[in-house]
């Protein structure tokens, strides 16, 4: 789903909608730090999801390095492209999709610790992330009276906005395991499930004028377990339900599209957001 022309009549911020200024008395330009709301946006996140589910599996089971080896260093990596995102002065397309890789792949053996090293249930796992991601939204609105992604352009809101995508990642992780795993369900029926809800969420903000904000962070929610539950599709052998891929071939096949449209974006700038120049007399 995009944000257009008429957010402002669905209880939404535009961009840079509460000028912060750090010298009243200096010019300033604001960048907003995260892309725009496109169909580019929501084809890479899912991708990104499916290689969350996959390189964890890969790295952990095909190349043998244990989930807790695995996630040591997916989380250095992790924290190295967060300072480099953090360092960044606006949207680099490279950069900000980066992090979502790599949060998608940490998000992802967050849950599968807790599962299967620590014997954690399901159900538990995913009431706690949801309590968890209800908490960051809390914080998140109290200290910044927005959840809008059009006003990430201070430290503060991208931390909290990528605590949020983190626990959205473990959340969705959680969530996607319980129904396709825990209820039976199998990976296409989960999957469908979770396409059935999205389109719920798009009908929603159509039709019925679903606050924006809110629009867009269940759909987000929703993306990483159908992403992970078609992810398990293709690589899973056929005998657990799946295509028997392999987790090699999904994940190369997905990291090279989203490489290909983040060249292709990076060139083009389609899904920048505009900023707004900010002077004070």
């Amino acid at each position: 789903m995009e944000y257009n022309n008429d957010a402002k009549n669905r209880n939404v911020q535009p961009p840079i909608s509460d000028k912060l200024i750090s010298n009243p008395s200096k010019f300033q330009q604001l960048f907003n730090k995260v892309p725009q709301i496109t169909v580019f946006f929501w084809i890479i996140k899912i991708m990104a999801t499916t290689v969350g589910e996959t390189a964890a599996d890969f790295l952990s089971f095909n190349l043998k390095w244990g989930l807790t080896n695995t996630t040591y260093l997916m989380s250095v990596l992790l924290v190295i492209s967060l300072i480099i995102q953090f360092k960044a002065k606006k949207y680099v397309p490279w950069k900000y999709w980066l992090v979502v890789v790599l949060i998608s792949i940490v998000g992802t053996l967050v849950t599968d610790n807790l599962v299967d090293h620590f014997g954690v249930a399901l159900q538990t796992t995913t009431i706690f992330f949801t309590i968890a991601l209800l908490v960051t939204f809390i914080a998140w609105y109290r200290s910044e009276k927005t959840l809008s992604i059009h006003s990430i352009y201070t430290k503060k809101r991208e931390a909290f906005y990528w605590m949020a995508i983190l626990f959205t990642f473990a959340l969705g992780t959680a969530a996607g395991d319980l129904i396709a795993e825990g209820l039976h369900l199998g990976y296409l029926v989960s999957g469908f499930i979770f396409v059935g809800l999205i389109a719920v969420v798009i009908i929603g903000y159509y039709m019925f004028k679903l606050n924006a904000v809110w629009a867009f962070w269940i759909a987000y929610i929703l993306t990483r377990p159908l992403g992970a539950s078609f992810g398990d599709l293709l690589s899973q052998p056929h005998k657990h339900g799946g295509l028997g891929l392999g987790t090699t071939g999904t994940s190369i096949i997905f990291l090279v599209i989203i490489l290909s449209l983040v060249v292709y974006l990076t060139r083009t700038k389609r899904d920048e957001i505009p900023t707004e120049t900010i002077t004070e007399e």
